[in-house]
């Protein structure tokens, strides 16, 4: 049924040249896949396609685009267009938002993710048009729960985990290039005047690597899943991006990606905010 209008309303923006591009999903080339796809004239609307396997952020393809742009956006994808806007990445009246509300993405095993589990926006925060109605979202007081589970554990075993966790990286750099918000020309890590990061895989360039990532992602991570699904290591980044997040909405009362007119914590800064150096 969503296929169906989500087809419509492609073909509708094409033909009126409302947009120049869609963004959504087609049929992948193996069973329970699908791939992100780019849809430029209305007789190619028939391809596009909604399924739970639908779990990539199509705002990794807005960053620096001129064009006009017709989007399909669940609820953690609008989060980060929000994000992206805020960023001046795109600008909304580039966009034409078309909102799918969520009930959750799911594996090869039509397994629900872990992320979707605990995901408290299955409704888009941002759209133009609405495909289907909105879903009862998910109020879950223990999305926190490995997190809290983590920062119980003493400094030399949540570093012993950390060390375990990266060990598997091999450095293909797949969970920057999954993420939205890891948008820039050229990433730090890639630079060579100056060097900030080795690109060995030796175990303290890559922690180096991740801790900087990690970092770079506070108050701009809406836990769409995209870093672990792209990880063919099967790396928990999820542990340490969400406590960046959950520090972040504690220190700042801020939640990342629901309103493009609230500046993010650290593109900002007030009086009272809890670190002593702002004064």
């Amino acid at each position: 049924m969503k296929d169906k209008k989500i087809q419509d309303i492609a073909r509708k923006l094409l033909k009126e040249k409302k947009v120049d591009v869609v963004i959504g999903f087609e049929k992948g080339t193996l069973p329970s896949c699908v791939a992100p796809c780019f849809i430029k004239s209305p007789d190619q609307a028939d391809r596009l396609i909604w399924n739970s396997f639908c779990g990539n952020n199509l705002a990794n393809y807005l960053p620096k685009r001129k064009d006009k742009i017709g989007i399909v956006a669940k609820g953690c994808d609008s989060r980060s267009i929000v994000v992206l806007i805020q960023e001046n990445q795109i600008k909304r009246e580039q966009l034409y938002i078309i909102g799918i509300p969520c009930e959750g993405m799911t594996d090869k095993n039509n397994v629900l993710h872990d992320y979707c589990l605990i995901c408290e926006h299955k409704n888009p925060v941002i759209y133009d048009v609405l495909v289907g109605e909105k879903v009862k979202e998910n109020k879950k007081k223990d999305k926190y729960k490995e997190v809290e589970k983590f920062e119980k554990k003493s400094s030399s075993d949540k570093w012993q985990y950390l060390e375990l966790e990266l060990s598997k990286c091999i450095r293909c750099n797949a969970c920057r290039n999954a993420c939205p918000t890891c948008y820039c020309k050229e990433c730090f890590i890639d630079q060579e005047k100056p060097r900030w990061v080795g690109t060995t895989n030796n175990l303290s360039d890559i922690i180096f690597f991740h801790l900087g990532r990690i970092f770079h992602q506070a108050g701009r991570c809406t836990d769409c899943g995209a870093c672990v699904r792209a990880c063919p290591m099967n790396i928990d980044l999820r542990q340490f991006t969400q406590k960046i997040t959950k520090d972040g909405e504690a220190l700042f009362d801020y939640e990342t990606g629901l309103d493009i007119e609230i500046k993010p914590p650290f593109t900002t800064f007030k009086e009272d905010d809890s670190q002593d150096f702002i004064k």
